[in-house]
């Protein structure tokens, strides 16, 4: 476990690297997506940021606290339904209209329901669009201005880095024939593919684009107040949860330091820079430096199981992402899969 002192002396090192680092956090209004943004505009000079999410007024309290907090920060609220991948396309849009370079893309849009499939009007249901289609659909789009970031002359400012805050433990292995859950679809399936798709999209990625590192963290416990929109029976079960597991919690705060560790340490180079790194951890496919990481709670490389490695060996990246770009195609042409 990284310790929480060491995190929060590298975290203000930050102040040292150029001005102007750009970070775009999808789901930044709430939970962990804020928490981590207010970390980057606390130590970071002159920082450009997007939030991404659908509720104005708390965009418009946060944006008002992080000016305080930093008052050379350049803060920016984009309105969108983001599980619906024409509103991310819109997004990317305006942030590459505004922006030459992109340096994080801080990615926890996601939501809590105990409903069966909910198809949005693209064909995708919507917890799994969130969590998968619409967080690859924001790489793939935003992918020139993370390499221009990877690509700026200055060391200082090269950072380049995409960060998806969901679960890189496979428990299960996918249902090939229907990766999208259009017939087979339940929580459980979706938390199933979601896990595994992220992470072999992930390596595929890195791969694809080896000066940006690409890494899948596990929030662990964090009292975000997620189960507010179910409702007061829900959310009463959820405080009964918090106060059962609070030994285990990791205070909303230090889950942003940490992530914000994650997002800028050596240790995760991309590809492209591992060699040069030299203390590199161990990636996804189980090689040092890979560009490729899956990272537990507490900041350490999470392992892969069996499970991932028979998947890798029968070709499980190259399947999820032609199945990806099937569905990105298909509602490009028609506007629904």
């Amino acid at each position: 476990m990284v310790g929480l002192p060491a995190i929060r002396t590298h975290n203000a090192s930050l102040k040292t690297l150029s001005p102007g680092l750009v970070g775009v956090f999808v789901g930044g209004t709430s939970g962990i997506g804020f928490s981590t943004a207010r970390e980057f505009v606390r130590n970071v000079e002159a920082p450009h940021v997007y939030l991404v999410g659908r509720n104005q007024a708390e965009a418009t309290r946060i944006i008002d606290e992080l000016q305080k907090l930093n008052p050379s920060s350049q803060l920016n609220f984009i309105k969108s339904d983001v599980s619906l991948l024409r509103s991310v396309d819109e997004v990317c849009k305006e942030i590459k209209q505004k922006e030459s370079k992109v340096n994080l893309l801080f990615m926890t849009a996601g939501y809590l329901t105990f409903a069966g499939r909910e198809e949005t009007t693209e064909g995708l249901d919507r917890k799994f669009s969130l969590h998968y289609y619409a967080r690859m659909r924001f790489v793939q789009q935003l992918s020139p201005l993370l390499t221009a970031a990877a690509n700026t002359p200055d060391p200082n400012g090269s950072l380049s880095r995409v960060i998806s805050v969901l679960d890189p433990n496979v428990r299960a292995i996918p249902n090939f024939e229907d990766l999208s859950l259009k017939a087979t679809f339940s929580l459980k399936n979706c938390a199933t593919h979601a896990i595994a798709m992220n992470n072999f999209a992930l390596e595929r990625w890195s791969k694809e684009m080896p000066g940006t590192s690409f890494i899948h963290t596990s929030p662990g416990i964090v009292p975000t107040g997620v189960a507010r929109p179910l409702g007061p029976v829900w959310s009463g079960m959820m405080k009964l949860v918090v106060l059962t597991t609070k030994p285990w919690q990791i205070p909303l705060k230090e889950s942003g330091e940490r992530h914000l560790y994650a997002a800028t340490a050596p240790q995760f180079a991309p590809k492209a820079k591992s060699e040069r790194a030299g203390d590199s951890v161990k990636g996804l496919d189980g090689r040092a430096g890979s560009g490729a990481y899956a990272i537990s709670s507490d900041v350490e490389i999470h392992e892969q199981n069996v499970r991932s490695n028979t998947l890798r060996e029968e070709g499980a990246e190259k399947r999820i992402w032609e199945h990806t770009e099937e569905v990105f195609r298909k509602i490009e042409e028609t506007g629904k899969y």
